[in-house]
């Protein structure tokens, strides 16, 4: 059902510094680009927030009818420290200190970053490129950027002249920043002397003959730049205009800015019509912040095996903290926080679990169409999680009143309420019943025991053939049997 024909969307342009109604390039058809993570290390608490803050928008547009094409990135090279030119690529730096190859750092660290958002119960997107997997794509970039008088080669580098692209475009319009300012305000620093202008940004970086990390082009031996992937692989997928491009608040300038240039130095034309920015995460009122040890990991807070925490907090629970806050605003995590966030989960999920028995009535006393409309209108006011998880708790008052006999409800509106508590709960928010996962981990661990049986029985019977296929069946359904003098145990695997 095509819900977006009768609800007007609203989404903050970043760009504009205003709220828009949402009128897709396509219609019925959505184009999202949003940038992923540098795999170097762990994702951490505030990271996993810009990727549920996004899954909610993908969440809503698929729910509203729209066919929606979600591109999000790997950056598996290029992404310098203090996303500055100069310097050691991060994942180069954390091989060397590892003494690993740097895919292999690329391929751990993905691998833990789709388990988190997994567990986080996150849609996966509907694509998802890699920095490494379009260096040919980059090249061409720079190539077309070059011909068009934007861009120079400088002892094996290519920077992005940003003076020459300032005459005819504004560099900074998404930051609220312009170059003037920016000139007037540069400190003389060394191992600029590549570049036309302090301001310029690396296209392409020579490699020195200690980097690992390289791919021939015509500029000689190199990697690319940081800003370069997104331009590259979002008109690879999206085209040179879509609809709707987002990214952590850091991320708003430079990199943000200077893939707006680029797009316009390469195509001649904006490519995005909507800018949108997740805010930040703190804990206990400060910046996340590894260094100071200011700081918490999702596995940590699922396990407990943390000092900031009181107990352990599952990931359903922790993703319903995060939606309580406007993906705009800033959001502080603390135990008193969380344990609240717990409170008002519970709940939620005590209601709807009441609903099947709830007696229906010939009159409903509550306006259910009206609360309905007003949870999409939360929804439509970009994307307000905060506001319709306000009136999904008014539901919750609703349904305990209805229990208590003091309002009635026909069975019709009865139907509605339900539906739409299912739909905004678990489809939109994408929240996940517990208790119902429980039950049916239950029913899997009988299942896989009774299996486990069979194949003990088989083993006794020297029937090896039936033992291996039980074995292998249930590998290829991602459950792993291990074997040892205590009988036979199993997991899952992710």
């Amino acid at each position: 059902m095509q819900l977006y024909k009768n609800q007007a969307l609203k989404i903050y342009n970043s760009l504009s510094g205003e709220k828009e109604v949402f009128t897709p390039i396509h219609e019925g058809s959505v184009g999202m680009y949003v940038c992923g993570p540098t795999v170097y290390s762990n994702v951490h608490l505030g990271n996993c927030r810009t990727f549920i803050s996004f899954d909610l928008v993908f969440r809503y547009l698929k729910h509203l009818g729209f066919k929606v094409r979600y591109v999000r990135n790997i950056t598996d090279v290029g992404h310098i420290e203090d996303d500055a030119d100069d310097g050691e690529d991060k994942i180069a730096k954390k091989a060397r200190i590892e003494k690993l190859e740097p895919m292999e750092i690329v391929q751990q660290y993905s691998v833990d970053f789709h388990q988190i958002l997994e567990m986080f119960n996150n849609l996966p997107p509907s694509i998802e490129p890699t920095a490494t997997g379009h260096i040919i794509e980059q090249i061409e970039t720079i190539k077309k950027i070059i011909d068009n008088g934007y861009a120079y080669e400088s002892n094996g580098s290519v920077y992005f002249d940003v003076v020459k692209f300032n005459e005819t475009n504004h560099y900074g319009k998404l930051s609220g920043r312009n170059l003037e300012d920016m000139i007037a305000n540069t400190r003389d620093l060394s191992g600029q002397d590549e570049k036309r202008n302090p301001q310029d940004f690396a296209l392409w970086k020579k490699a020195e003959p200690q980097h690992i990390m390289r791919w021939p082009s015509p500029w000689g031996d190199g990697f690319p730049g940081w800003h370069l992937e997104c331009t590259s692989m979002s008109t690879k997928y999206l085209g040179n205009h879509f609809d709707i491009h987002g990214g952590g608040m850091d991320l708003k300038f430079p990199h943000h800015e200077c893939e707006i240039a680029q797009n316009e130095a390469c195509t001649g034309q904006s490519p995005v019509n909507f800018w949108m920015h997740a805010n930040m995460l703190t804990l206990n009122g400060k910046k996340m912040s590894k260094s100071t040890g200011n700081n918490i990991l999702p596995r940590e807070i699922f396990s407990g095996n943390n000092s900031i925490l009181s107990k352990a907090f599952s990931p359903t629970v922790t993703r319903f903290f995060i939606l309580q806050a406007h993906y705009r605003s800033v959001l502080d995590f603390s135990n008193d926080a969380i344990i609240a966030a717990e409170k008002g989960f519970n709940r939620l999920m005590e209601a709807i679990e009441s609903l099947p028995g709830i007696t229906t009535s010939a009159i409903s006393s509550i306006n259910v169409t009206a609360w309905k409309q007003e949870c999409y209108d939360a929804m439509n006011d970009d994307f307000n999680s905060p506001i319709l998880i306000a009136q999904l708790f008014e539901a919750v008052r609703y349904i305990n009143l209805l229990k208590d006999g003091k309002e009635t409800i026909t069975a019709e509106d009865l139907a509605s309420l339900s539906s739409t508590m299912h739909s905004f709960v678990y489809e939109v928010l994408g929240l996940v019943d517990e208790k119902a996962a429980s039950n049916n981990n239950d029913k899997l661990e009988g299942v896989v025991n009774m299996l486990i049986g069979m194949r003990n029985e088989a083993r006794a019977n020297k029937d090896f053939a039936l033992s291996d296929l039980i074995r292998n069946r249930l590998t290829e359904l991602g459950i792993e049997l291990k074997d040892s003098k205590e009988g036979t145990t199993f997991t899952l695997q992710q």
